[in-house]
């Protein structure tokens, strides 16, 4: 059995895990909303129609930040729509997914299901500035935030909703750079209406944050080029850039899916030096930090054959985009979580995309039941246990050869310290047939014992939930892990997730 290894000291940190780095993201697409959160009809909804199964589920996902309403949808949303009675909001069709959007789940009743989610669920409010502008999102802030005396904070006071939202964290569009989004622009054009919009925001509230839009892949064909010129018009604006990424297996090539986290690891550090080059540049002891807004395994090809017919007719909350995910996609999104954490200094706001059904770590049936995917164990551990300061990794692990990736690292992994002292180690094992000796040197931690080892594994790589069978996979305890003398052993199952809490 190959042996991989690494060190831990508390002298060697990467930074601080911000809360915000455990979102989610919230679209009116497909059925995230409607029959995901949002069932009057069902047994077990609230007065307010949300589902308390899958309430209970997201608390248990241990999601904070929650990124509103897109996505694509954003870009042709018009957030006055979705205010006031239910019954008297227009029914529009949605361009970005070919859907008739309701407006029956609109800006008060997603800040309701935020209380209910919990005090730690904080409102991410994208801006539509694809089909529309500064004036717009200016209303939308005034009506959302300001407390009251103006025509549209009585306004919401009149809807029902007295006390402002106290949205802080606003994303200034959505994938401007994709030829697919209605209102794509230019990265001189976007650069132009993202600040122009950032300065009249901050003139009504100077401590909003706000997000650029980054490039929607590191595959664009403007990569890097975007995001200079864009933060060169708005980088003392803005607090925030952001990635999306989004990984599947190519021809059927398992083992560089399996590395997909070389490629996250790689665009972070990527962005991150683009933006720290206009703040040299600019001549500013700014650092923009990065929101990676959406992220996940998502079988995008399966997509392109339905967006691609012509079957579908201007739907109410069809079924799209319901992957249901595998052990192997479980280890690999596992993974993306660990790079995430391994660049906590500069990522401190993530959204899984998405919540529930859409590519999300819960399932729903109308009328009927809600289940855990094997995405959601990684996630609710991560988020449980990866509160503190990302200790630094640097590990010695034998390897293999990718196709995409060339030679990588079997063993990918990180650890957190808690205020506590307790420390968790997060890591993945990328072979397919064998399991890895881990060995890790523990220095001036004062760690004694071994409180948990809990895998993600399991016979068939294949393996997930279903409605017939939704526990068919779940984490399980390791044999054998142990600590002593200051050394940490542990044998890693083929192609695994491993949460190690260590006390």
């Amino acid at each position: 059995m190959r042996t991989a290894r690494f060190t831990l000291d508390p002298a060697f940190t990467v930074g601080e895990v911000s809360p915000r780095l455990f979102g989610s993201f919230v679209e009116h697409l497909g059925r995230c909303v409607y029959t995901g959160i949002f069932e009057p009809t069902h047994p077990t909804a609230d007065p307010a129609g949300l589902r308390q199964d899958v309430l209970g589920l997201i608390r248990e996902l241990g999601v904070t930040t929650l990124r509103y309403p897109g996505g694509n949808f954003v870009s042709g949303y018009r957030w006055e729509d979705s205010v006031g009675p239910a019954e008297d909001r227009p029914r529009r069709l949605d361009l970005a997914w070919r859907s008739t959007e309701t407006n029956r789940f609109g800006l008060s009743e997603y800040i309701d299901f935020l209380k209910k989610v919990g005090p730690q669920a904080e409102p991410m409010m994208a801006l539509n500035l694809g089909t529309r502008g500064v004036a717009e999102a200016l209303e939308l802030q005034e009506y959302a935030n300001h407390p009251s005396g103006t025509a549209l904070s009585d306004l919401r006071a009149a809807h029902g909703d007295k006390d402002p939202f106290g949205i802080k964290v606003w994303c200034l569009g959505n994938e401007m750079d994709g030829p697919w989004q209605t209102g794509h622009k230019t990265a001189e054009e976007y650069g132009r209406i993202a600040a122009e919009t950032a300065r009249a925001m901050r003139q009504m509230d100077p401590s909003v944050e706000l997000v650029a839009c980054g490039s929607s892949s590191q595959s664009m064909p403007t990569f890097a080029e975007w995001e200079a010129t864009v933060l060169a018009e708005t980088y003392d604006l803005v607090d925030y850039i952001s990635l999306h990424a989004y990984y599947e297996p190519q021809d059927g090539d398992l083992d560089s899916f399996l590395a997909s986290a070389v490629d996250m690891e790689s665009f972070i550090e990527n962005v991150v030096a683009t933006c720290d080059h206009v703040g040299a540049r600019l001549k500013s002891r700014k650092k923009i930090n990065l929101s990676f807004d959406e992220w996940n395994v998502w079988y995008t090809s399966r997509w392109h054959e339905i967006e691609n017919s012509d079957a579908r007719e201007w739907p109410e909350a069809p079924r799209l985009l319901e992957d249901n995910y595998s052990v192997l996609d479980a280890v690999v999104f596992g993974s993306l979580l660990i790079a995430l954490l391994r660049h906590a200094d500069r990522v401190t706001v993530a959204c899984l995309a998405q919540l529930v059904n859409v590519i999300a770590p819960i399932l729903t049936e109308p009328g009927g039941p809600a289940w855990r995917q094997t995405t959601f164990f990684p996630f609710a551990q991560a988020s449980r246990y990866g509160r503190g300061r990302v200790l630094d990794v640097r590990v010695d692990s034998p390897t293999y050869d990718t196709r995409k990736y060339g030679e990588t690292n079997l063993l990918h992994a990180t650890a957190v310290r808690a205020d506590d002292g307790t420390v968790t180690v997060f890591a993945v094992n990328r072979s397919r047939t064998e399991p890895l000796s881990l060995e890790v040197a523990l220095s001036g931690l004062g760690l004694t014992s071994v409180a948990e080892h809990s895998v993600l594994a399991d016979e068939d790589p294949d393996a997930r939930n279903t409605l017939a069978e939704p526990e068919r996979v779940t984490p399980h305890p390791a044999e054998g892990t142990s600590l002593n003398e200051g050394t940490l052993s542990a044998v890693l199952e083929p192609l695994s997730w491993n949460m190690i809490r260590l006390a």
